[in-house]
């Protein structure tokens, strides 16, 4: 069978349940499998250990499984043909609809299983918020077979972490976060908890790869070949110490099953989240105020920069970056005293900065390298905030065809169609040859270009000018400020 035969799934490792391990499941169509060639074991490598069991030992009381209960509404029942009363057809149709005679069903109990780890003597536990979703009841079984009943402290659905805590009279086993920064890959590492409602498990193997997204802003995923299943989610990774160093969260497959391919939110991010929720009940990420995107060479080029690296402003609304007098089309290239390699990079920066903290932050602007001081928000108010949706590609008067595009000046009625300010100035995309650069770099109809060599243009004239000042200056492609539905980005096109 050809590898574009074969669809795998993706999927948050989701607590085994009747109706609810499918929720957490993700779709990822044609991925191919590579054929991996080992090379030679290097003599200073670590040989592999001769047993887990001492580390098992060690570690399973403080691990845990998990059995939420939900109340679900009862499905409706079919509705059978109206039939007069007294019809000898009736009781057939009823016995047919109903064939039970218990008549529609009131709400049920929906039970679903996954695992977690206590982290403290005194009763906190860290899992999958996923595990606990929508629960009415939590259960916590330990190692020793004693149960207690468990309330959420807080969840953080960004990084699918939530945190329990249960009251016990005695202190608890619990194990320590590692440092997950430390891990390489090839190390060995040591999987546990409830896969598919089969009580406490053990599995070893690698670390795969480092960093690894899948689909949220904060991933950091440790990928491992330790068999990870349905109802591992929230379990504990541990390195050959005994610290959690990645909590089991996904896995990829064809078929809901391992096969080899795990992935496990990193400690380093799981740890921080949980001190907020443990402190706040909920999380308190740091807020630049900006909107990013990443230095592409041709960006670079276009822009008269030597490395494609750091993070380029498409937007500063109001907030804490304006106040420090940020502008779009500057480039971060440093913040609060660490370089910055791409945008992922400055959101994981801001995020684990501390809310209302004063960093440094040092941008490139028109060649220059300015330093702003940002006083920081909070990203989970900033998101609360709605912004606008706009518009289709309305239709205008005066075009003309420029690198690929027709395009015609922005005017208020058309800025109104398309949900921007009345004053907004620009050039709009009415038509876009589909063969062409400009469609295939992403633009399309309907699109407004803002700015061109990080200037404003708002005639055909201004863009014209723009192309030829690039071309004088010998540069291959012109940077365009393109916004679309209210969003901005950057696009370097060749004036070639």
């Amino acid at each position: 069978m050809s590898t574009r035969d074969m669809s795998q799934t993706l999927r948050r490792d989701a607590p085994l349940g009747q109706g609810r391990g499918a929720l957490h499941m993700l779709w990822v169509a044609a991925m191919g499998l590579a054929l991996v060639i080992g090379q030679a074991l290097p003599s200073a490598a670590r040989a592999a250990p001769e047993s887990f069991a001492d580390l098992a030992q060690q570690v399973s009381p403080a691990v845990v499984n998990i059995t939420t209960s939900t109340t679900v509404a009862a499905p409706a029942m079919p509705r059978g043909p109206m039939l007069p009363e007294g019809s000898p057809f009736e009781d057939f149709f009823r016995e047919f609809m109903d064939p039970e005679g218990q008549g529609p069903s009131g709400p049920r109990q929906s039970n679903a299983l996954g695992s977690g780890f206590v982290i403290s003597e005194d009763g906190f536990i860290v899992t999958n918020n996923h595990v606990i979703d929508g629960a009415d009841e939590i259960e916590i079984e330990f190692f020793s077979g004693k149960t207690l009943p468990a309330e959420v402290v807080g969840t953080d659905p960004k990084t699918d972490i939530a945190l329990l805590k249960v009251v016990s009279d005695a202190p608890l086993p619990f194990v320590s976060f590692g440092d997950s920064d430390v891990m390489r890959v090839g190390d060995w590492v040591m999987a546990m908890g409830n896969p598919l409602g089969q009580g406490f498990s053990v599995s070893a193997g690698i670390v795969s790869a480092r960093n690894r997204e899948l689909a949220g802003t904060y991933d950091d995923f440790i990928q491992t070949d330790a068999a990870i299943n349905r109802g591992n989610s929230g379990g504990p990774l541990f390195n050959m110490e005994g610290q959690v160093i990645g909590v089991n969260t996904a896995i990829l497959s064809p078929n809901g099953g391992s096969i080899g391919i795990g992935f496990s939110m990193a400690s380093n991010v799981v740890g921080k989240v949980v001190n907020q929720l443990k402190e706040f009940g909920e999380t308190r990420r740091g807020w630049l105020g900006v909107k990013i995107q990443d230095v592409t060479p041709d960006v670079a080029e276009a822009i008269g920069i030597e490395a494609a690296a750091g993070a380029l402003v498409t937007d500063v609304p109001e907030g804490p970056a304006m106040d420090a007098g940020m502008k779009a089309g500057d480039v971060i290239t440093s913040f609060d005293g660490g370089n910055v390699s791409d945008t992922r990079d400055l959101v994981r920066r801001v995020a684990d900065a501390e809310v209302g903290k004063a960093v440094r932050v040092v941008v490139l602007r028109e060649g220059r390298t300015e330093t702003l001081l940002v006083t920081l928000g909070r990203r989970e108010e900033a998101e609360a905030t709605p912004t606008p949706v706009a518009a289709g590609a309305p239709e205008g008067p005066a075009q003309e065809e420029m690198l690929g595009m027709t395009l015609s000046p922005l005017d208020s009625e058309t800025a109104a169609e398309l949900g921007l300010p009345e004053n907004a100035s620009g050039l709009v995309v009415r038509e876009i040859d589909e063969s062409g650069a400009a469609f295939e770099k992403g633009l399309r109809a309907g699109d407004v270009i803002a700015e061109a060599g990080q200037q404003k243009v708002a005639t055909l004239a201004d863009l014209q000018d723009r192309i030829d000042e690039a071309k004088e200056a010998g540069r291959k492609s012109l940077l365009l400020l393109i916004r679309r539905e209210g969003e901005p980005r950057f696009v370097a096109l060749s004036v070639e």
